[in-house]
């Protein structure tokens, strides 16, 4: 029976803990009992919007950051409000990609965010007050071009073409030795062409050739003042342009005309200022030997290489940094000169690895690619690439005007979604997506004072079927061990417990708990709108729950909504 004296277990921070592993340590809820799952309460946030946030819970509270970066702090246990934060938007800010975020950090009685309009914000955990407020991308807002800056608006318009582009804040921070750590998305320049009607997922994105975009980075900023500490900036400052690789690191053809982009050097100097690379994703970091590991995202211009010739780096990269001073250990670049949007986006994971009679610090990354790669996380050496956990097929194709047909295409292989990982067994737990695209070369005509328009764009294959995978990989021999195949794409992340579930949300609105084992469905529950963001697992007085949020997302066509609700056993 659950007993008062019983010590808490909480999630004080994205990924868990430092390791990023998503493994909740609580049994109480498991295989045998999860039927008897049943909602312990719920809050409505107001907020209809995409909704990707993973919650922290410390000291009986939860804290969760709203889509347009409100915050809320609530009971635990009963789902009361106890304060509430409302964010103040740089009025006219260009937005990156929409109203998500995915978190905040909680540390030394502050709680972090940062925020679409790229601002890093400090409040007081017991009363939701601004502690401090800091502009992480500079005082203006026009960090960002839209369609109408390209050409012929109406030609533009008539295309279905529009869009911006903006500096903003996606990923949770996360708080490391009296340092706050956060970086910028935005900066691999793209636009889109628009969905017909709401809760469709939007028509393409769209690449187009020329100085547009900036330089991505991650940066570490004082706990109490806001003040940056060091800034690591995801273009390297020389050789940008690398080795020019026919392949990716792991040996698959490229399809690049190198002799052209080397002729093309000279007309492009200055390609590396607008060089791009996101930073997407939570880090995680070896506490032991101070060393911080995050991914970067495409290069800018995005689908279209023609005006940045050369590797790009450190743009689609697992990147390992000196946590104390941001100075780069290694980089391994999954896909150099990357035309078709595999950013390492997903959080990358640290355990230990068996690998040659001996056990290696690893770091492992689910990737955009529908590979699972793992690395000696001191040298960056690859120690094992896993069996393809999506069908592939025309990979790293260039574009056509009829089209090339490609899987995984932008949306990955995996998103932005955060995978779980068993240490104990070495298994891990991902959630994919199968949604074929169409990669062609374009030409909008525009009016006679104007010259066409050319650019490059990644479309969904009409009515190709599509769906998501839930794998386990066994990381010891890189075989996948089970896959349960579901109706949508997977969007939002897994938990898993060492209660031997799996839980994870669909665009549909179900809530899923997995057998661990086998990938059988024990239990579902079924929301409003989509469940498109990681569910976590905590234990309060000798009674664990599990909570997630259900806001749908608009990209991927998901009925958007507003509930956050919490589960716990009859």
């Amino acid at each position: 029976m659950p007993t008062s004296q019983a010590q808490d277990t909480e999630w004080p921070s994205y990924g868990l803990d430092y390791s990023n592993q998503r493994f909740a340590q609580i049994a109480q809820i498991n295989r045998d009992n999860v039927q008897q799952l049943t909602t312990a309460w719920s809050y409505r946030s107001g907020v209809k919007a995409t909704f990707q946030a993973s919650p922290i819970m410390v000291d009986k509270t939860i804290y969760l950051s709203l889509p347009f970066n409100d915050v809320v702090a609530l009971d635990a246990v009963t789902g009361k409000q106890r304060w509430r934060y409302k964010h103040e938007r740089i009025k006219d800010y260009p937005l990156c990609c929409g109203p998500a975020n995915r978190g905040v950090a909680v540390a030394q009685g502050k709680v972090f965010i940062g925020t679409v309009d790229a601002r890093l914000i400090a409040l007081d955990a017991q009363t939701g007050k601004r502690l401090w407020d800091i502009q992480v991308a500079g005082s203006s807002s026009a960090h960002g071009e839209s369609a109408s800056q390209l050409g012929d608006a109406a030609a533009f318009k008539s295309a279905g073409v529009s869009g911006q582009s903006g500096v903003g804040i996606a990923m949770a921070p996360l708080v490391y030795q009296g340092k706050v750590l956060v970086g910028v998305t935005g900066v691999g320049y793209g636009l889109h062409l628009d969905a017909d009607r709401e809760n469709k997922p939007l028509g393409a994105v769209v690449g187009f050739p020329g100085n547009y975009g900036r330089p991505g980075f991650i940066a570490a900023y004082d706990i109490n003042s806001g003040q940056r500490i060091w800034q690591f900036d995801t273009i390297a400052p020389n050789h940008w342009e690398g080795e020019f690789r026919q392949s990716t690191p792991d040996g698959v053809p490229l399809h690049r005309d190198i002799a052209q982009e080397k002729a093309d050097l000279d007309k492009y100097p200055d390609a590396a200022k607008f060089g791009g690379g996101s930073a997407w994703s939570t880090p995680a970091i070896d506490t032991q030997n101070g060393l911080l590991y995050f991914g970067t995202g495409n290069p800018s211009p995005q689908m279209d290489g023609t005006s940045r010739p050369g590797d790009n780096l450190y743009t689609v990269s697992l990147v390992c940094l000196d946590v104390n001073n941001g100075n780069i250990r290694w980089h391994y670049q999954q896909v150099p000169h990357d035309q078709w949007g595999y950013d390492v986006s997903s959080p990358p994971v640290l355990f230990d690895y068996p690998h040659n009679s001996q056990l290696i610090p690893a770091v492992g990354h689910a990737a955009k690619t529908g590979w699972y790669y793992i690395h000696n996380r001191l040298t960056g050496e690859l120690l094992r690439k896993s069996d393809e956990f999506v069908e592939h097929h025309n990979m790293f194709a260039n574009p056509s005007p009829e089209g090339q047909v490609i899987w995984p295409g932008v949306l990955g292989g995996i998103n932005w979604s955060p995978t779980s990982v068993d240490k104990t067994s070495l298994t891990a737990y991902v959630p994919a997506i199968h949604w074929p695209v169409k990669y062609l070369k374009q030409t909008i005509p525009t009016s006679q004072d104007k010259p066409a328009v050319h650019y490059t764009s990644m479309e969904p294959l009409g009515d190709a079927p599509r769906w998501g995978l839930l794998s386990a990989l066994d990381l010891k021999t890189g075989k996948v061990q089970w896959q349960a195949k579901t109706e949508q794409p997977l969007v939002g992340g897994v938990l898993a417990t060492a209660g031997g579930l799996i839980f994870m949300g669909e665009g549909n609105g179900h809530f899923n708990a997995y057998d661990a084992q086998s990938g059988k469905v024990l239990w579902q529950d079924k929301f409003e709108a989509g469940v498109n963001a990681p569910p976590i697992s905590y234990e309060i007085d000798g009674v664990q729950y599990v909570a997630v949020a259900a806001g749908g997302n608009q990209i991927f066509g998901f009925k958007t909504g507003d509930e956050f609700r919490v589960y716990k056993l009859k």
